[in-house]
């Protein structure tokens, strides 16, 4: 299993790593801080680079059936011996901008505190879905979510147990997604006293770094799914 230094640290840039397969262009890595694609977050893109100086491409990072962490190499990058030591480098400016539209989310979850039925992360733009009927009132909604933003929330990572969650049900927002179960832990994100769920995607430290926040297209996809749009201020 590969070691996700992410989990840990969502500001490793970079880690020394040892391959321990490849196939084709799927390879897999003793460690990483390459996060891979899930809960509406993208797989990270970077490199690999080697010891000769060559550097692969990492287009897109997935999770494999088994659990592992799979960097999907671009089509010229040859063959890599088990044992070998590599470089893994993300492509930071897309990572950070992920960690902050993943932050905003849940900050858009303490301000709509509904059921999430779906969600996307991209870069440039983000959404949720929520299980409502209410109209979305724009202007209210921006405000809140930016007087959350500029407070400077602390955001951390913490770990329960299964059984501790199974006895809180309440911390699941996520309607038609659940945890991953089986591994005896499940990962929470807490923001200050606000927010506290389920989550093991990558996050800034504070609010205070997403920035400005612009409430983009509100639209109604059924009589209980309102799909609400955010997007990165000037």
């Amino acid at each position: 299993m590969t070691v996700s230094l992410f989990s840990e640290d969502a500001y490793l840039r970079s880690c020394s790593a040892t391959v321990l397969s490849m196939q084709e262009q799927s390879l897999l890595l003793d460690q990483t801080v390459f996060y891979p694609r899930g809960g509406g977050q993208p797989g990270d893109t970077g490199e690999i680079h080697l010891s000769s100086g060559k550097v692969l491409k990492v287009l897109d990072t997935v999770k494999g059936n088994d659990g592992s962490i799979v960097h999907q190499l671009d089509q010229f990058a040859g063959t890599l011996e088990p044992g070998t030591s590599v470089e893994a480098v993300i492509d930071w400016e897309r990572r950070y901008a992920h960690m902050k539209m993943h932050t905003a989310l849940h900050l858009l979850g303490v301000v709509l505190p509904y059921g999430v039925t779906g969600g996307a992360i991209t870069a440039q733009k983000s959404r949720l879905d929520f299980d409502m009927t209410d109209p979305v009132d724009k202007d209210k909604v921006s405000v809140e979510l930016n007087r959350l933003v500029t407070a400077n929330h602390d955001v951390q990572t913490q770990w329960i147990t299964e059984q501790e969650l199974a006895a809180q049900p309440e911390l699941i927002r996520t309607m038609s997604v659940k945890p991953p179960v089986g591994a005896g832990q499940v990962r929470l994100l807490k923001i200050s006293d606000i927010d506290l769920q389920p989550c093991g995607g990558t996050h800034v430290a504070q609010t205070g770094e997403i920035g400005p926040l612009l409430l983009g297209k509100v639209e109604k996809k059924g009589a209980r799914n309102r799909r609400v749009n955010i997007l990165f201020g000037q």
